[in-house]
């Protein structure tokens, strides 16, 4: 199961309230600095101007919004053009709005009003032209190296993309290939470390133009508190989590020096990172049947249950919509069917990565998905539907309150749902027959824990890492030392080889090449268990959290939508205690989730510590 859903997207405007850094195009044909103010500014004209740019970012924000949705599904060199041209004007409105709103930041304006005018201004904005150039063009060449770098293998003709060298790691068990592709991969992204260097300075001045220290900063600004009180959050939740953490990894190191042999994992230290299935080490599923416990595992294949009923696309999308009706919620609008993609077309190419999106900030909403009937459909098939319901819940809200009430409420609504996606519920909605017995629980939650625990120290140190570069602290020629260093300490995990000189293995993954936040999934991971924790409890569910599905519970729905319908109207600890009645983040839950697997993984370490002596090297 793709467990991060990095495409999903709603309208434009959304995506400036929920804190996006826009520079404005090199191309732009309005100069970027704010008109000269005349005399001082006055509570009336601050809201008109809030009114006003609200209107035009919404308009502006959907029309690009459905170019984009164009050029997906219909992919042409005229369809990509129109929309750069969309957002070009989008983000050019958007850079000078945020420059502008700057002129009201000391009146003491009505409560939603202020909130407003702070959004506005989350944006990192770049008035000179030189630098907006700059900025644009080092965006560009960055991603496009990063979309385009292959590993040649030497006396080969044959070059390797990203994507089938991750198969070569997910798949062989000889540690010598795996070592050979994983560093074949991170050697690709020095070539672009020089314009990273220089794009961190160039962002920088757009996030001091608009009063933040440094970019770090301003996205640490984000959340409804100060950066700094941001920072000791996300250090304060992985350590609640990191006990768990500590027992996985205890687990998958005795399992793998089983595997590989004590000259290749050491007993001590972190674990090599081209052994754990996954060109980051993010996440460790596919060193599932490496880990598996010896028990066969239990339940039905539900992949071959739907493959035998030749379940369609568009019944795999009904059960999704059902569960989230079962809580009470409306029914997907008829548009919806009608304009959504749901199978590939056999006529063109379009991107197929599942999507989720909003085009009129109403109910136009629609899935771009092609959908086959695999467990992983149907699970991500309910986390996107989860997008669409959280739009549809805040439709009535002001535009610049359309959105998640932080960036990990989005990405963690969706997950929720799929939390609840048990046996029991396969049951009620006729999927399977039986329950599997409690003890056939461990392998399943094994599955789950390889995706969602072992991703949360790599979703934490990402931005981490970012944070010290930005402010300084990290300077280019410690990239990789202070990488790896994070690395070491939070995954336990270590760099196959010695630390090239001039290396760059941060830029190896995406969200840095394409400078794309990633705190937003770490606290997706935490939030999906405490919501569905808590709606457990309202439904009346006292039993093991793992077992637990609200589906078909009404007042657990109620619940869920009270929250959904604040949009980002009020800071998102307001938003938490709607649904939860807590007003911080607890990654608790995650552990009560992972109870018994936890005691399992203990169990299994003490035992496997005796016998690990007898490990050959």
């Amino acid at each position: 199961m793709n467990m991060m859903y990095p495409n999903c997207r709603r309208s434009l405007v959304a995506t400036l309230v929920a804190g996006a850094f826009v520079a404005l195009p090199a191309a732009a044909a309005t100069k970027a600095t704010p008109a000269k103010a005349q005399g001082k500014p006055t509570v009336l004209e601050a809201e008109r101007f809030i009114a006003d740019a609200e209107e035009k970012l919404e308009q502006l924000g959907l029309d690009a919004q459905r170019a984009e949705w164009v050029a997906e599904n219909f992919i042409t060199l005229d369809t990509q053009s129109m929309t750069a041209q969309a957002n070009e004007g989008f983000l050019t409105l958007s850079g000078e709005t945020a420059l502008k709103a700057r002129r009201y930041k000391d009146l003491k304006l009505p409560e939603a009003s202020a909130r407003k005018l702070m959004l506005l201004q989350q944006t990192l904005m770049l008035p000179d032209a030189k630098d907006r150039a700059t900025y644009a063009r080092l965006a560009a060449h960055m991603t496009g190296a990063y979309g385009s770098a292959k590993y040649c293998p030497p006396g080969k003709t044959d070059c390797m993309p990203l994507g089938e060298l991750e198969k070569v790691l997910a798949t062989s068990r000889d540690p010598n290939r795996l070592k050979e592709v994983w560093l074949g991969w991170h050697a690709q992204s020095p070539a672009y470390k020089d314009d990273y260097v220089k794009y961190v300075e160039v962002s920088n001045k757009g996030a001091r133009a608009m009063g933040y220290a440094d970019t770090g900063a301003l996205w640490r600004s984000g959340y409804d508190m100060s950066p700094e009180a941001f920072s000791s959050e996300m250090e304060r939740l992985w350590q609640q989590v990191k006990p768990l953490y500590d027992s996985l990894h205890t687990y998958t190191r005795f399992k793998l020096r089983q595997a590989y042999g004590a000259s290749v994992v050491p007993a001590t230290g972190p674990i090599p990172a081209h052994l754990l299935g996954n060109m980051w080490a993010q996440s460790w599923d596919n060193l599932y049947p490496l880990l598996k416990p010896a028990t066969r595992d239990g339940g039905e294949d539900l992949t071959a249950l739907l493959e035998e009923r030749k379940t369609d696309a568009k019944a795999m999308t009904r059960y999704a919509e059902g569960f989230y009706t079962s809580l009470g919620m409306r029914k997907l609008p008829d548009t919806f069917w009608e304009r959504s993609l749901l199978t590939k077309p056999r006529d063109r190419e379009v991107v197929c990565h599942a999507s989720a999106w909003d085009l009129d900030g109403k109910d136009d909403v629609r899935i771009k998905m092609c959908i086959t009937p695999t467990a992983e459909d149907f699970r991500v098939i309910h986390h996107e539907l989860g997008h669409l319901y959280y739009d549809l819940a805040y439709s009535g809200q002001s535009p610049l309150f359309k959105n998640g009430a932080n960036d990990g409420f989005h990405e963690a609504i969706g997950d929720t749902v799929a939390l609840s996606i048990t046996p029991a519920y396969l049951k009620q909605v006729g999927l399977m027959k039986s329950e599997p017995d409690p003890s056939q629980d461990i392998g399943p939650l094994l599955y789950t824990a390889l995706q969602k625990v072992a991703f949360l120290p790599f979703g934490y140190m990402v931005d981490k890492w970012r944070w010290q570069v930005y402010s300084g602290q990290v300077k280019p020629a410690d990239y990789d030392k202070a990488w790896w260093a994070l690395k070491e300490q939070y995954q336990g995990v270590g760099r196959p080889g010695p630390i090239a000189e001039g290396g760059f293995d941060a830029g190896a993954k995406f969200h840095v090449a394409s400078d794309t936040p990633y705190a937003r999934y770490f606290l997706a991971h935490v939030l999906q268990f405490q919501f569905h924790r808590a709606l457990c409890r309202e439904a009346g569910y006292s039993g093991p959290l793992n077992r637990c599905s609200v589906y078909g519970n009404k007042a657990a729905g109620a619940r869920f939508q009270q929250m959904l319908a604040m949009g980002k109207s009020k800071p998102w600890p307001e938003a938490l205690k709607a649904v939860t009645g807590e007003d911080k983040m607890d990654a608790t839950a995650m552990l009560d989730y992972f109870a018994p697997l936890k005691q399992w993984l203990d169990a299994q370490n003490r035992e496997l510590a005796k016998t690990d002596a007898s490990v050959k090297p």
